[in-house]
Order: structure tokens, then sequence, then C-alpha cells
């Protein structure tokens, strides 16, 4: 159970964004004001989770809520429910994040929250150690807020992300490789995609995530592979833009 919580804390982004690209001129679905998108989360072939994510944008600000349900066996044994939001500000340059709160239903223990301050350049983060500020980096994402950061950027004469994103307890530096010209089948159909993976080192879980292009390189599909072989599936089910 806990593979798969910290999964769904992984896939709510697991998102990537690159400094060096924030200040390009944003995409067309720059202009969306409401994303409903709807995932299943399988371990193996096995469907474990839920995850419903809503963005939207008003009056120069943005909110996003992704909701992660366990289904099946593990709702049986652990029903949890982990629920995050990303609140902030739409700038040229993208999302900036001021809020990031990750929530769950049963281990309340491991909550987070991140507070963004671009002014003094600080960020606050609060989990069960208690709080803590720390130097806030130009172009810093929180796990959801970064997912939604792709269409913002045009990405496709890019090769390699570089970018520090949060998860509320802490501030990691990631690096990931692009590869264009991909293609993806998933129910929805098939379609074009940039396909963004970290390298894969000894020990340590790879990342690998396609974006459809043609959709305003929103993340469609992503795979998590763990040190010893277990995968970990988020898939898209349904979309709706707006």
């Amino acid at each position: 159970m806990r593979n798969i919580i910290y999964l769904a804390s992984l896939l709510l982004l697991a998102s990537i964004a690159p400094q060096a690209l924030f200040a390009a001129t944003p995409a067309l679905p720059m202009q969306f004001t409401n994303i409903d998108a709807h995932y299943d989360v399988l371990k193996g072939n096995i469907k474990v989770a839920t995850m419903t994510e809503t963005y939207t944008r008003k009056q120069g600000g943005y909110r996003i809520e992704s909701v992660t349900k366990a289904i099946g066996l593990l709702a049986m044994f652990k029903p949890e429910v982990i629920r995050v939001t990303s609140e902030g500000t739409v700038t040229a340059k993208g999302l900036r994040p001021l809020t990031y709160i990750q929530g769950r239903k049963l281990d309340t223990e491991r909550n987070t929250r991140a507070d963004f301050d671009w002014k003094t350049k600080n960020i606050t983060l609060t989990d069960r150690s208690g709080k803590r500020t720390l130097p806030l980096q130009a172009g810093t994402q929180d796990r959801l807020s970064a997912m939604y950061q792709f269409m913002f950027v045009p990405l496709q004469n890019a090769t390699e992300l570089n970018f520090n994103m949060t998860n509320g307890s802490k501030v990691d530096e990631y690096s990931y490789r692009i590869t264009p010209d991909q293609s993806m089948t998933i129910p929805l159909g098939t379609f074009k995609a940039l396909h963004v993976a970290s390298p894969p080192q000894d020990g340590e879980n790879q990342t690998e995530l396609w974006l459809a292009t043609e959709h305003g390189n929103f993340p469609y599909k992503m795979i998590i592979t763990e040190s010893n072989g277990d995968k970990f599936t988020q898939v898209l089910t349904q979309i709706n833009f707006e």
C-alpha cells in the first residue's frame, strides 16, 4: 500500500518543467480555462486506484485539484484517499504556484504543505517534522502544477529538462531527457507524443511520461519503474478541454 500511495504522489506528478524554457512564449493551450482529466492507476495489469483532476483558470489565477482513490482489494484493506491542491497565478512564463497542499484521509501524519513567497524568494515547507524555510529558486513548481506547466512551454526543440520541484516536504532538482516524434496508445486512442524520461540509474526509480503534442503537451501516460522491476502506470481514460 505504501508503494501505491508513494506512486500516487509521484504521478501527481510527476511533472517536469524546464527552468531554462520558462521564458519562452506560452503555447496556445494557455487559453484553456478548464480541464477535467480522469486516470487509471495500475500495478502491472491490475487497476489499483483512480485519479480525477480539475484545472481552473480565472482572473489571472489558477487552481488545480487532484483526488486519488484506492479501489478493489486495495480499498478493502486501506481505503486511502489523497487530495492535492495547487493554487497560484498565471504569468507570461506559465504557472507560478503560491500554495500546495497534500492531504490524506488515513495517513494524516504524512500530510504536507508548501507556501511560496516570490517576493522574498523563500519557500516554507510543512510536514510532520514541522516548518522550515528554504531559498526559493526561479521556476520552482510543485508536484501538481508541474504537470500543467507543460502546456505553457514549447518542448519540441528541447532535448533535456532540468528543474526544481517540491512535494511539500522537500525541494529536489530533477533531470530528464526528451525524445520527439514518438507515439502512444491508450484507451482513448493513439496519439503523437514527446517521450520524457529520467536516465536509468542503479537502485533508483525511473519515471517516463508521454506528452500528447497535438493536445498541448498534456501528460496522457506515465510509467514508474521501481528499482526491483515493479511497474506502475498512470493512463488517461477521459479528458475535457474548455
